[in-house]
């Protein structure tokens, strides 16, 4: 029986060709398939300015950096997301201060940000979980009063949307990520986009060591100007063997959403049908990309109310496992990992939806066949 992945790119002869393209070129540092990349991603997304990066963790840091936060200011975060969302707060000298979730769609809402926030937030970072996209315009009627900026974490939101636009539109500043787990993947890359110039001018200096000239305008100079370095920068560069890879994937986008609707939408009617298990799906206010599609196993050892299913998350994990699929436990709850441990926080839904939520297999190439295996499972008609 032939194992079923959770998640599975979707790269091709076209990106094998791209790649090819910038190797022959000589130049395959961060150069013209970058800026390319940036002009392209920017127009899909319906930001004013992108800023290409290593990843998404180095595009969040930069966000805070030119937004202004300090060593010893507070910012706001889910507790519900991948531990980078936190981790980028500490590399500024911050302190996370995790907020719990909605209990239907895992994002931040105005109301728990609005309990998390102290005297010293300066930044609050909302999470697109899962492709899911949160309530922005709610949020930042909470903090736009305060001064407060709102850095909208789209790492796996591209191809969804927010009230008729891309997510990210309408924020200040957000980051994205092009991980293979990722619907758009560079391998690993990030971008920051940004409704102000200044931001953006700032982050393309800081992502290469804060040079007072770009090693483009370096390079396509046959004497090289003098540079300065103004302020201490970073090494967060992309390079154009990535861009390549990411201008193939950008013009794939609108497939790959629609496939996955597709799939999700067959994931669903599934699991209307059965007893116990409630599935991920879109907000009032949005579209989902299902970057990933997560369900929630109500077991009788479960706080919610309803019907319960047969098996508790493990137990459901374990018996997709025996039929030689891959599924994943929910997204985690950052404040419980040992290296948040010490903030001492309850986040209940947060805490509920870790423990009893699983992510299942949804990829582009999936077979019909292959979904039913899953869904079959989940009827416990393999078990």
């Amino acid at each position: 029986m032939s194992r079923i992945n959770v998640m599975q790119p979707w790269l091709g002869e076209e990106e094998i060709a791209a790649v090819t393209e910038v190797l022959r070129s000589g130049w395959v540092a961060q150069g013209p398939r970058v800026a390319e990349f940036e002009r392209r991603f920017a127009a899909s997304q319906q930001a004013d300015h992108a800023v290409a990066t290593s990843s998404c963790t180095t595009a969040l840091q930069l966000a805070l950096v030119v937004a202004g936060v300090r060593p010893g200011d507070d910012v706001v975060v889910p507790s519900f997301s991948f531990i980078a969302t936190a981790n980028a707060a500490v590399y500024l000298g911050a302190r996370p201060v995790f907020a719990d979730v909605s209990a239907v769609t895992g994002n931040l809402t105005a109301e728990t940000v609005r309990e998390a926030l102290t005297p010293r937030t300066t930044a609050v970072i909302v999470v697109d979980q899962g492709g899911v996209p949160v309530d922005l315009d709610g949020i930042r009627e909470v903090c736009d009063p305060l001064g407060i900026v709102v850095i909208e974490d789209a790492a796996c939101g591209a191809g969804s949307t927010y009230r008729g636009r891309p997510v990210g539109a309408g924020a200040e500043i957000a980051a994205w990520s092009f991980h293979p787990r990722k619907i758009l993947t560079t391998g690993e890359g990030g971008m920051l986009t940004t409704s102000r110039e200044d931001w953006a001018a700032r982050a393309r200096k800081l992502r290469e060591h804060a040079m007072s000239v770009s090693a483009a305008d370096r390079h396509a100079s046959l004497v090289s100007p003098p540079e300065s370095y103004d302020e201490v920068g970073f090494n967060f560069r992309m390079t154009d063997l990535q861009a390549a890879v990411g201008l193939v994937q950008l013009s794939r986008l609108p497939e790959v959403v629609a496939r996955r609707r597709e799939l999700a939408a067959v994931y669903a009617k599934a699991v209307a049908e059965i007893e116990g298990l409630r599935a991920v799906a879109d907000p009032a206010w949005g579209t989902c990309n299902f970057q990933s599609f997560w369900i929630e196993v109500i077991s009788t050892s479960s706080i919610q109310r309803g019907s319960a299913y047969g098996l508790d998350r493990e137990g459901l994990l374990s018996a997709l496992a025996e039929a030689g699929i891959s599924a994943r436990r929910g997204i985690m709850a950052a404040h419980r990992q040992p290296a948040y441990a010490s903030s001492g926080v309850s986040l209940p839904v947060t805490e509920h939806l870790t423990d009893t939520t699983l992510i299942l297999p949804l990829f582009h190439q999936i077979s019909d066949s292959e979904q039913a295996r899953v869904i079959d499972v989940l009827r416990g008609e393999r078990r």
